[in-house]
């Protein structure tokens, strides 16, 4: 039997999986369910996971796995393959500062998804390499496979593929403050870069991740 913060954080979880392939931070659970302070979310993701609820996978910072949901609902976590439709999309180079997608466009190469991992939106797809370290907190680490939706807006808060004086793309959360875009790492190593809004094009939206083991 669930508390109802602890229902309210397991659905929030399920939900930003579906939607953006990574869990919420922290931060993002803490204002969503309207608690002061960090410590209780600790303690209601440990309550989640000894009922069995949810995993913490080691050595991997904000990694949660569900592992079943409350009142007889499907766990989101599905394993038989062959009951799982797949998708093929292009698969372009490592996404690193000072490379524009449009460089990493290569036709020859290629990857298989679950259909699960595409968002219902309009736009296309794509899947991008990861490189470097500085979406880690987000649960995107170097040598990831993201699964992106190409569109040229994306909501605050929103992790994106943006393109920077049209020279530079990069892969951080999306916040408009005023005049200006900031572009957010998920890394307290890194610092958020600030550009007038003319300088920044969206060109796709994270809907997914793919990892291999």
């Amino acid at each position: 039997m669930l508390t109802r913060k602890q229902k309210e954080l397991l659905l929030l979880i399920r939900d930003r999986l579906e939607a953006d392939g990574v869990p919420p931070s922290f931060d993002e659970m803490k204002r969503a369910l309207g608690l002061k302070s960090k410590s209780g979310i600790h303690r209601l993701i440990t309550g989640l996971e000894e009922r069995g609820f949810i995993k913490r996978l080691p050595h991997r910072a904000r990694a949660l796995e569900i592992l079943r949901l409350p009142d007889g609902a499907e766990s989101d976590k599905k394993v038989a393959e062959d009951a799982v439709q797949g998708a093929r999309l292009p698969l372009y180079g490592r996404i690193a500062a000072g490379t524009p997608i449009e460089a990493l466009r290569d036709p020859s190469r290629s990857i298989d998804i679950p259909v699960d991992l595409l968002s219902s939106g309009k736009g296309e797809h794509y899947a991008l390499e990861v490189a470097g370290d500085s979406m880690i907190d987000a649960g995107i680490f170097d040598g990831d496979r993201v699964v992106i939706r190409s569109c040229d807006t994306a909501e605050d808060g929103t992790i994106v593929v943006a393109l920077i004086d049209e020279q530079e793309a990069t892969l951080k959360y999306l916040h408009r403050e005023g005049a200006q875009i900031a572009l957010e790492p998920a890394n307290k190593n890194y610092e958020t870069r600030r550009f007038a809004s003319s300088r920044v094009r969206v060109q796709g939206k994270l809907v997914g991740l793919i990892r291999n083991y």
